[in-house]
């Protein structure tokens, strides 16, 4: 496994574009942060790493896998990934790696 050093300029650069990143997610489908930081900041390095790395913002929680020479994400999982959008957030009120959240999750769940 390839090691980022995440004091290195590069990283915190791409941990700022992806924070704007998760910030345009969560206001394009009227979601919210986590109420847990310490979820959001693992989420956060997580994609940063994956966009460094492989060059798409692959969902943490999953393996990022080789095929025929390119990196794809088990279960299609690049963030915001369809079924977070389509069934986790709507039904479970968070989406698989708990980043986003309904604003009613987040209310109920308050750390």
């Amino acid at each position: 496994m390839q090691q980022i050093d995440m004091s290195s300029d590069e990283f915190l650069e791409q941990m700022e574009k992806t924070k704007k990143f998760t910030d345009k997610v969560n206001k394009q489908f009227g979601w919210v942060y986590n109420p847990n930081e310490d979820v959001n900041e693992g989420v956060t390095m997580g994609l940063a790493r994956h966009k460094i790395l492989y060059g798409k913002r692959f969902c943490p929680c999953y393996m990022v896998l080789e095929e025929d020479g390119k990196h794809v994400s088990a279960d299609n999982r690049v963030c915001p990934c369809p079924q977070a959008i389509e069934k986790e957030v709507p039904e479970d009120g968070k989406c698989h790696c708990g980043i986003f959240c309904t604003p009613e999750y987040a209310a109920t769940h308050d750390q």
